[in-house]
């Protein structure tokens, strides 16, 4: 694909960097990352723990600020955005899920779903959230009447009843056993696929790096290198 013909990048990030003070001790996550994440695009940040993985995708989500460089996301300058200005970013355009669930155990899938709702213009229907992750039958279910993948999944189907056109997940399988991964995986995929979200999956197993558009290496704060895959590989043909 040409220069002229290729997508324009919904995040574009120059010689980013993250730097943590605790005392007198600086601690360097990120250094000069340079990345362009373009609209609909399946993106997963591999690399070992420690290498600047969760920072990045925090970053990029508006939970955190870089030390140095910039960031944008379309026409929103993420480093120069206040508190305020980062709130309602990450209300109106960005999905969360996580290693762990996060869910209140008080409340039913459905109810844990329609927390959200009330914070965004034009939300999804719950029940059709649900349905997006196989979980409509389960809706009336406390957490603790659910298994760890169907809890993930409520937290997804909690992330995208926003309509958000970012999804990030940070190791959203890391606390699932193999088939239970795969169906969280598959989640993910269909969504990207079906909606066009754009998602970024953090992950230290390269074997999710084959349902990928492209991966980033990670390590030592640094991108090491960006590989495109030819062709996506489904979830479910996947094994690790």
């Amino acid at each position: 694909m040409s220069d002229a013909t290729a997508p324009l990048p919904v995040f574009r990030a120059r010689g980013l960097g993250k730097t943590y003070h605790a005392g007198d001790v600086a601690v360097q996550a990120l250094r000069e990352v340079d990345l362009d994440i373009v609209r609909g695009e399946f993106l997963v940040l591999l690399g070992p723990s420690g290498s600047g993985k969760s920072t990045l995708l925090n970053i990029l989500g508006g939970l955190e600020t870089a030390s140095a460089g910039s960031l944008s996301y379309l026409d929103h300058d993420l480093i120069a955005a206040d508190e305020e200005a980062l709130t309602r970013y990450r209300r109106e355009h960005v999905g969360f899920v996580f290693q762990f669930y996060n869910l209140i155990p008080s409340l039913t899938a459905h109810e844990n779903v329609a927390l959200v709702t009330d914070i965004v213009a034009n939300p999804m229907p719950i029940d059709e959230a649900l349905g997006r992750v196989g979980l409509l039958p389960r809706r009336d279910h406390f957490p603790s009447q659910l298994s760890g993948g169907e809890q993930q999944r409520v937290a997804i189907a909690r992330a995208i009843v926003k309509r958000p056109d970012v999804l990030l997940c940070d190791e959203p399988t890391g606390a699932l056993d193999y088939a239970t991964g795969k169906l969280v995986l598959e989640c993910i995929a269909n969504i990207n696929r079906e909606l066009g979200t754009t998602a970024v999956v953090i992950t230290h197993n390269a074997a999710i790096a084959g349902m990928a558009d492209r991966v980033v290496h990670l390590g030592d704060g640094r991108v090491q290198k960006i590989e495109r895959n030819a062709q996506r590989i489904a979830p479910s043909e996947l094994s690790w």
